[in-house]
């Protein structure tokens, strides 16, 4: 595969570079994302109260 070079850059229109949504269409998937959310927050501190 050939690499980019410099003229490719920099005429990579800006709607292309931007970084990707997070679509959740179901509500089982707004359920998951949510506790995953919940969940990264509450792991550390239910780790002190366990290792302290």
């Amino acid at each position: 595969m050939a690499r980019p070079t410099t003229d490719d850059l920099q005429n990579y229109p800006a709607q292309k570079a931007r970084q990707g949504e997070i679509i959740l269409k179901t509500r089982t998937q707004r359920i998951i994302f949510i506790a995953g959310l919940i969940g990264m927050i509450a792991l550390p501190f239910i780790g002190a109260l366990i290792f302290s």
